[in-house]
């Protein structure tokens, strides 16, 4: 993939978003949130206006990683997360329903941080897509592929253009289209 053409067509997947030439997952602006800037190194945790990340991570420390995303910005909030709990708790909601997570290696625990949802909603089919990016990422061991911007823009643009299905339908065509663009 050369000259970083066509795959500038699709600009976010879910909360994974096109900043300039970098990917970030969530709101780079939003005030008092964070967003995880990938690079190909790993991934910078950053909160808006600072001019250096609040930690960094490498690709290398992990063992896995997922991603949790609300549909909307107000089903990140407290009060959602207590109603969705009562209500059976069916959908990504509460203060950690906008994260990534996963295992860190050495010693080997759970790690997760938040990140600020965007103003738009989120997609069923965006959202469902990036969730089983991380997933088919991690088994594949290929978490650096998030941090290649050619890679993911690829990805991005494939993904974003699938439209809904059942669910085992949709993580099919994804881990294909995945597994098309070499993983």
């Amino acid at each position: 993939m050369s000259g970083g053409g066509s795959w500038r067509m699709a600009e976010y997947l879910g909360p994974l978003e096109l900043v300039g030439d970098r990917w970030i997952i969530g709101d780079p602006k939003r005030e008092g949130g964070s967003c995880l800037v990938l690079t190909p190194e790993g991934m910078e945790h950053h909160r808006p206006g600072a001019p250096e990340p609040l930690a960094f991570f490498p690709w290398s420390i992990f063992v896995e990683l997922s991603i949790r995303a609300t549909y909307k910005a107000w089903h990140a909030s407290r009060t959602m997360g207590v109603l969705n709990g009562v209500g059976g708790g069916y959908m990504e909601a509460g203060r950690d329903g906008c994260s990534v997570g996963g295992i860190r290696r050495h010693p080997y625990e759970p790690w997760s941080v938040n990140y600020a949802h965007h103003a738009r909603a989120y997609s069923g089919n965006h959202v469902h897509a990036v969730r089983v990016l991380f997933r088919t990422l991690s088994e594949a061991r290929a978490l650096h592929r998030l941090g290649d911007a050619e890679w993911l823009g690829a990805a991005v643009v494939r993904l974003a253009s699938l439209s809904g299905g059942w669910a085992l339908s949709m993580t099919r065509r994804v881990r294909e289209t995945i597994g098309d663009l070499g993983v």
